[in-house]
């Protein structure tokens, strides 16, 4: 029997990937103010997604409600085709699933590095201690920091700590890491070791969903970028495209402000 080729992989084709995150007619309102509006969005595994756009747009906001950080009115998030409208099952998808990266470091101040990458896995995935501190230590290692791991949080750097922070979500195995701006906290000569960091974790094939200005590593790394102003994603698709050749002057204007400020 002879087993046609071409029909077997256009099968192998049409079966549709679950997405990372799929987001569906999502709102929000801060009382009368109307923070998210209809934002539709799809996420493939490995995908990596740079979300820009002027202060006070809902960039924020919007990663945090992928997060359950923040609450929302209307529409629907699913993490690799599971949904989260139940809040009893919510946390533990997103627990499994999700690491997240903040503009703070969210360090405890009174535990030592290796201590703050172990809380986690220890008492929310029952991993053993000793297992735990070893897998610890490799990320340590990969962010370039293993030799800090007995240091406290307020013996490093700015650019340590955020790298410890890195370390710190990736102990917990996550499929999609979310980054809030994570280096404008950072001084100038800071930014570039975790940006580094980002670019070696994306390269990894993690999927990532970054709020950033950093528009020089949107340009590198992105396979999509987003721009959001009003609530609404207004522009969305290449770097080349979004970044060099705009569609909309709103984006231009953004864009040569950050490039004027970065010079």
């Amino acid at each position: 029997m002879t087993i046609d080729m071409t029909e077997t992989n256009n099968a192998e084709k049409a079966i549709p990937a679950v997405s990372a995150v799929e987001i569906s007619g999502l709102n929000k309102w801060f009382d009368e103010f109307h923070v998210l509006k209809d934002i539709e969005l799809s996420v493939s595994e490995k995908e990596i997604i740079v979300i820009c756009g002027p202060s006070g747009s809902g960039k924020s906001t919007f990663i945090r409600c992928i997060n359950h950080l923040e609450t929302y009115q209307e529409g629907t998030i699913s993490i690799f085709g599971q949904p989260l409208d139940n809040p009893k099952t919510a946390q533990g998808i997103i627990r499994d699933n999700v690491g997240m990266l903040f503009q703070s470091f969210n360090l405890f101040p009174h535990l030592t590095i290796i201590k703050n990458c172990t809380l986690g896995p220890i008492w929310l995935r029952r991993i053993p201690e000793a297992k735990a501190i070893e897998q610890s230590m490799a990320l340590l290692d990969r962010v370039g920091i293993a030799d800090l791991a007995e240091k406290f949080p307020g013996q490093i750097s700015g650019g340590q700590q955020q790298r410890v922070a890195i370390a710190r979500s990736l102990a917990m195995e996550p499929r999609i890491m979310l980054f809030d701006e994570p280096t404008s906290a950072l001084d100038p000569e800071m930014i570039k070791e975790v940006l580094d960091v980002m670019v070696d974790l994306a390269e990894s094939g993690m999927t990532m969903m970054c709020v950033t200005h950093e528009m020089q590593f949107a340009h590198e790394v992105a396979d999509r970028v987003i721009f959001m102003t009003d609530g609404e994603i207004v522009e969305m698709g290449p770097p080349e495209q979004v970044l060099k050749n705009p569609k909309w002057d709103r984006t231009q204007q953004f864009l040569q402000h950050v490039l004027s400020h970065k010079s």
